[in-house]
């Protein structure tokens, strides 16, 4: 498949939900059940069997069948569910595919939240994992065995920017009857992992998808077969285990969805607008957009070239002192917010090693190559970047970085 020839931002416009007051926005619905004109649609709506009708809100309701239908459009599947967080779809979208016995391969990169389930507390439940390189494909193959059945990894790695080759791990994947998995947080419309080869393409939509931080939000998409074996009312893990979003918040999600590409492009410029500036005053910066990025050419392969190459960037100052200490200065002239999470409006900044990746092992951390030292940007939607600049390099003067 053409993925060049995807525009999700045009698949999102065109899902129309004009609500039954004919408002322009869908109504929030805030029922946790529904009524049935008759007994036998109750029962057919139980087993799946019934269109148009609503059994309880832990399932579906309106507000979140027309956000994940607007989901589904962006990613190029048949179908998506919306959960109350972003570990929520991490964790039901791998339980889903996983059982006593059997063998995950996931990225030693992945998100600490990601990689503490993983190493913590799946295993508990006597399934095994190994963590590999999954930007090394052969690595990925030998860590492979008989019992595997997932294969885990993101689109651009948290907090190295990494880029995965999904095409290439859906061989794989392929090769031993395996799914493959891939978490889309830091790219949504950037990459569409579906078209490119993932089975189940899952994000924490509090990051960029809906971009105020104002929530905590998660999704899984798919085909229909996974999504209806999701949330089926006997064995389905997101319906056992009860991750629903609310209502009122998928409803603002949906809102927010529709003005992604324009965030998603702002975000890219400002980023690279930054990378450029970092590399000239000689910081060592990280950024997939840079022809130096060990990944550059796979992302330009790959991508939905009109959105960029995305709003995070990193950069090494050597230690967590001088990562601290910077980050302090730039807070306080008023760059954006020492904080951690990604996809605001502002710029924030953290110390990965510190903080989002702090779950990962040192002994890790040092395979990855992550230095303690490594300051990662969420880069926000600032108008004129070139004053916001200047204030970053004020801060590095003045603790005489450069």
């Amino acid at each position: 498949m053409n993925n060049k020839k995807f525009d999700p931002a045009m698949a999102i416009n065109a899902v129309a939900e004009i609500s039954a007051e004919r408002g322009v926005n869908p109504n929030i619905n805030d029922s946790a059940t529904f009524t049935f004109p008759k007994g036998q649609l109750m029962t057919d709506t139980f087993h799946g069997e019934a269109e148009g009708f609503f059994l309880y809100s832990r399932h579906w309701n309106p507000s979140n069948m027309a956000l994940c239908k607007a989901l589904a459009a962006m990613e190029g599947t048949e179908a998506a569910w919306a959960t109350g967080s972003g570990m929520a779809a991490i964790t039901c979208a791998l339980m889903q595919c996983l059982k006593t016995g059997d063998h995950i391969v996931a990225s030693m990169t992945v998100y600490g939240g990601t990689f503490a389930f993983l190493k913590n507390y799946i295993i508990n439940y006597g399934v095994e994992v190994s963590f590999v390189d999954t930007t090394n494909l052969e690595d990925v193959r030998k860590a492979c065995k008989k019992n595997t059945k997932v294969i885990y990894t993101e689109t651009m790695s948290n907090p190295l920017l990494r880029i995965a080759n999904v095409s290439e791990l859906r061989k794989i994947a392929d090769e031993f009857g395996a799914r493959l998995i891939v978490d889309n947080t830091f790219t949504p419309m950037i990459f569409s992992p579906y078209r490119l080869g993932a089975h189940v393409v899952v994000y924490s939509m509090t990051k960029y998808v809906n971009g105020k931080n104002d929530c905590v939000a998660g999704a899984i998409c798919a085909d229909a077969d996974f999504i209806n074996a999701l949330i089926d009312v006997n064995n389905g893990t997101a319906m056992l285990l009860g991750p629903v979003l609310d209502s009122f918040r998928s409803t603002s999600i949906l809102k927010n969805l529709y003005d992604l590409h324009i965030r998603m492009k702002k975000h890219s410029e400002n980023a690279m607008y930054l990378a450029e500036r970092f590399k000239a005053l000689g910081i060592k910066v990280n950024y997939p957009g840079m022809p130096e990025h060990i990944d550059h050419e796979l992302m330009v392969k790959e991508y939905n070239e009109q959105f960029g190459f995305g709003g995070m960037i990193a950069i090494d100052l050597g230690t967590a002192e001088k990562a601290n200490a910077f980050m302090e200065k730039m807070q306080e002239k008023g760059v954006g917010y020492l904080a951690v999470s990604l996809g605001f409006f502002r710029t924030l900044f953290s110390c990965s090693g510190k903080s989002t990746s702090s779950e990962v092992p040192q002994e890790y951390q040092d395979k990855m190559g992550m230095s303690e030292g490594l300051v990662r940007y969420s880069v926000g939607l600032d108008n004129d970047m070139s004053m916001t600049f200047e204030k970053i390099e004020e801060a590095l003067k003045e603790l005489k970085f450069i």
